[in-house]
């Protein structure tokens, strides 16, 4: 890894005494923190999802507690949605480090707020606030990750950003459902651990790029991305991040739809389906060349899966369905993002990052209410698989002829 030095005061703010040049092990750590800071967004996701019922039970009697409880689980992908671009345009301005730094604190502190807040609209606004501190940490994060990076290594390290992310999901949901046997508030614990990594993020992260990425992306010549451009790749991706996480929220509704109700085959399903996304990933981090122009292809694969769940009579069938819809997620996840990124220099990746990931947690928002309403219009959840499979075959019949196009300002740097 190359090495680099930092200015006397960076203008992160934060004084670094070691100018010498980063060792091995030194930017494994770097590595590490960035890809622990990304997978924080994921703890707010899915840890609480266990604890629904037993929330629904302490706050029954409250005051609109049947709409505000299933907040308290989808309101951070919201506010990540909103906070996000707000976020990526600041940190283009006042640097990534000390908001990426602070805002993991708070992280902490909202996070962890719900084991002392006594009422329910306060948890949902501490959601919520939690929700904000998540849109920096994530954006911060993907945004290092292609201030330090070019080429083929910032491609790896956004696919091992989803790796990650899809296994640390895993993790936490079956982390929350145990804690959980000792009261609804014990899993909000877990959100301590920002106080754990902001530390590491003081210490291992360099306030300026290292030198020789900065001087390759320079090299290269690209030209930025027109606003029109990114904001195509940012409406692609809230139907992205519908796809990505249909089967995940569903995955129980599914399996009881063919009349299993047994938890261990829910948990199965559900296992088989993050390592099917986390081996699309694995694949996408060796690919070549320019990774949008396979979009097509990989919308294709999640339609196939989205369809195959929809003809599923058999369990088999529908295990098949999720696996070849979780492998295409796995794909289209780290492809539309290094689409995005790739037209974007240091000077716009933070409001191009932000942008990009608003649009993608916006389409985890919706995703539940999209298939409700696709399910309320065709008569049945696999149906509504079903017409998700033929709206993903539509956009890769779309994109086709326009990804074939030559492209002038791709990355041609080694990484």
């Amino acid at each position: 890894m190359p090495g680099f030095t930092h200015p006397p005061v960076p203008a992160d703010g934060f004084a670094v005494r070691n100018t010498e040049p980063a060792p091995e092990a030194r930017a494994g750590l770097r590595v590490a923190v960035l890809m622990a800071g990304s997978c924080l967004p994921v703890l707010g996701a899915v840890l609480l999802a266990p604890e629904l019922p037993d929330l629904q039970a302490a706050f029954g009697s409250a005051p609109g507690a049947a709409t505000l409880v299933p907040l308290i689980l989808s309101v951070p992908a919201l506010a990540v949605a909103l906070a996000a671009p707000l976020a990526g345009v600041a940190i283009d301005r006042v640097g990534r480090k000390t908001p990426l730094v602070v805002a993991t604190v708070l992280y902490a502190v909202f996070g962890t707020a719900p084991l002392w807040l006594g009422s329910l609209r306060a948890i949902v606004a501490g959601r919520a606030l939690l929700g904000v501190a998540e849109a920096v940490v994530i954006t911060c994060c993907t945004t290092l990750i292609g201030d330090y990076y070019t080429g083929q290594n910032r491609h790896r390290y956004l696919a091992l950003q989803t790796v990650c992310a899809t296994v640390s999901a895993t993790a936490f949901l079956i982390l929350g459902g145990a804690l959980g046997n000792s009261g609804w508030r014990s899993p909000f614990q877990l959100y301590a651990v920002g106080l754990l990594i902001a530390p590491a993020m003081v210490f291992l992260l360099p306030a300026r790029r290292p030198g020789t990425a900065a001087a390759e992306e320079a090299a290269t010549g690209r030209r930025a991305s027109s606003k029109g451009g990114l904001l195509a790749i940012c409406l692609l991706t809230v139907f992205g991040g519908l796809v990505f996480n249909a089967v995940p929220s569903q995955t129980a509704y599914l399996v009881n739809g063919l009349g299993v109700q047994s938890t261990g085959i829910i948990g199965l399903v559900s296992a088989i389906a993050s390592a099917a996304s986390v081996t699309g990933s694995a694949i996408f981090a060796s690919m070549v060349g320019r990774p949008e122009r396979r979009l097509p292809l990989i919308l294709l694969l999640c339609g196939a899966g989205c369809l195959a769940i929809d003809l599923a009579h058999s369990f088999g069938i529908l295990l098949l369905g999720t696996f070849l819809n979780s492998l295409g997620t796995g794909l289209l996840l780290p492809t539309m993002l290094t689409w995005a990124m790739s037209g974007l220099d240091h000077r716009n990746r933070g409001g191009g990052t932000g942008l990009w990931t608003g649009s993608f947690f916006l389409g985890q928002f919706l995703c539940p209410i999209a298939v409700s309403s696709l399910e309320s219009r065709t008569g049945s959840l696999p149906t509504a698989f079903g017409a998700l499979g033929l709206a993903s075959g539509a956009a890769a019949i779309v994109l086709l002829p326009l990804l074939r196009r030559p492209r002038d300002d791709q990355e041609t740097g080694p990484a």
